[in-house]
């Protein structure tokens, strides 16, 4: 019986650490920040969040612990960081400018961060 329960203690700290190391960026272990695009799937807007997609993370990889497609209805396309929405494509009646979010998502989780030829007209640079 003892045998048993070593077994599933190593079994759980083997998940754990797996568990860990899934949840992490492998490039900075530090990175925080999580963000969600959450799509309507029946409106087609596949394409579009997956675009976004992968804006975000060829300029945010360093900062970026997770980016998360979620499939949605009622034409939604909205972006999250950290639960807090920073752009909804209904508030805008349009489509998002990737510039317009980058910007919002680098104000909260690297607000030091230039973004280059994104940030004319910021006043800092």
């Amino acid at each position: 019986m003892m045998a048993d329960y070593s077994r599933v203690r190593y079994l759980a700290a083997r998940w754990q650490g797996y568990d860990r190391l899934m949840r992490t960026n492998p490039i900075n272990p530090d990175a925080t920040a999580r963000v969600e695009i959450e799509y309507c799937a029946r409106c087609g807007f596949l394409p579009r969040a997956t675009w976004l997609a992968q804006e975000l993370l060829n300029t945010f990889s360093l900062e970026l612990r997770e980016l998360a497609l979620v499939p949605g209805q009622g034409g939604i396309l909205e972006v999250r960081v950290n639960d807090e929405v920073v752009y909804n494509r209904k508030d805008d009646e349009g489509f998002v400018d990737p510039k317009v979010v980058k910007q919002a998502i680098r104000d909260r989780i690297a607000p030091e961060r230039s973004l280059g030829h994104s940030d004319k007209g910021r006043s800092d640079h």
